[in-house]
C-alpha cells in the first residue's frame, strides 16, 4: 500500500507539472523514482527500470495534457509534424539502444540533458511575446535536427525530451510561450511513442509501477494544463528553470560521488 501511495504521488506531481509547463514530466519523475522509493525503504529501481517506467508514464501524461489544449488554437501543426516525426525516430533509437549501456551512463546522459536545459532556460529572452495564436515561420532544418538529437539522447533515459524542446522552441525558434507549451506536449506524445516502444522491446518496463503512474497521469496532466492557462507565462518559465536547475544539481552530485 505504501509503495502504491508513493508511486501515485510521484506520478501525479510529475504529470501536473507536465500539463502546466508543456513537458513530459521526466525531468521531475526520473530523480523522484530513482531516489524516493529507496529513501522510504520500499524499492530500489535501477536506472534502466526508472527509464522504462518514465517512458510509459510520459506517453499518457502527454496525451492527457494535449487533450486539454486541443480547442485553444495554440497547436502549431506544421511544427508538430516536422519535429514530431524526427523526435519519434530519434527516441526509439535511443530507448532501444540504452539496454546496452550501464546504469551510470544513463544517469550521466540525464545529467547532461538537465545541464543543457538549465542553461537554455536561464538565457531565454524576456522579450518573447505572449500572444495567443502563432502563424509565424520557423527554421525547418534547425527544428528537425534539434528534435532528432533530443529524441536520441532523451530516449536513453525514457524521457520525451520536452524539457529540452521547450528551451529550443522559445530561444532558438522564437515560438511564443503558450504556443510552445501546447505544441511541445503534442511533440512529446510522438516522442514518447518511440521511447516507450524501445523500452518495451528492450524489457525495461515494470508493468505494475507503470500502471500506477499511468493512472496518476490521467489525473494530474489535465489539471496542470488547466492551471497553466491562469498563470502568467513569465512565472511558468521561472518555475521550469528552477525545477531543472535543482534536479541538475542533485543528479550531478550523485554522478560525481559515484
Amino acid at each position: 500500500m505504501a509503495m502504491f501511495v508513493v508511486l501515485l504521488s510521484i506520478g501525479f506531481t510529475g504529470s501536473f507539472i507536465s500539463g502546466m509547463l508543456g513537458i513530459g514530466g521526466s525531468i521531475v519523475k526520473y530523480p523522484l523514482l530513482l531516489y524516493v522509493p529507496a529513501v522510504f525503504g520500499l524499492a530500489t529501481f535501477t536506472a534502466h527500470e526508472v527509464s522504462g517506467i518514465s517512458a510509459v508514464q510520459v506517453l499518457f501524461a502527454s496525451l492527457s495534457g494535449v487533450w486539454v489544449y486541443r480547442k485553444d488554437r495554440l497547436l502549431n501543426y506544421r511544427l508538430i509534424l516536422y519535429m514530431g516525426v524526427s523526435i519519434l525516430i530519434g527516441s526509439f533509437i535511443g530507448a532501444y539502444g540504452a539496454q546496452f549501456l550501464p546504469s551510470s551512463s544513463i544517469n550521466m546522459v540525464y545529467a547532461l540533458l538537465a545541464t543543457i536545459a538549465t542553461i537554455m532556460m536561464f538565457v531565454t529572452p524576456k522579450e518573447l511575446a505572449d500572444i495567443t495564436r502563432y502563424d509565424g515561420e520557423f527554421n525547418r532544418f534547425v527544428a528537425v535536427t534539434a528534435a532528432m538529437l533530443t529524441g536520441l539522447f532523451s530516449g536513453i533515459v525514457g524521457a520525451a525530451g520536452a524539457f529540452i524542446l521547450v528551451p529550443v522552441l522559445l530561444l532558438v525558434l522564437k515560438v511564443p510561450t503558450r504556443v510552445t507549451i501546447a505544441s511541445s506536449l503534442a511533440i512529446t506524445v510522438l516522442s514518447s511513442i518511440g521511447s516507450t516502444t524501445g523500452k518495451v522491446l528492450s524489457g525495461d518496463v515494470l508493468l505494475g509501477p507503470a500502471l500506477v503512474m499511468i493512472w496518476a497521469s490521467v489525473l494530474g496532466a489535465p489539471l496542470g494544463a488547466r492551471f497553466s492557462k491562469k498563470v502568467d507565462t513569465k512565472v511558468l518559465r521561472v518555475i521550469l528553470a528552477v525545477l531543472i536547475l535543482l534536479t541538475c544539481i542533485k543528479v550531478w552530485t550523485d554522478v560525481l560521488m559515484t
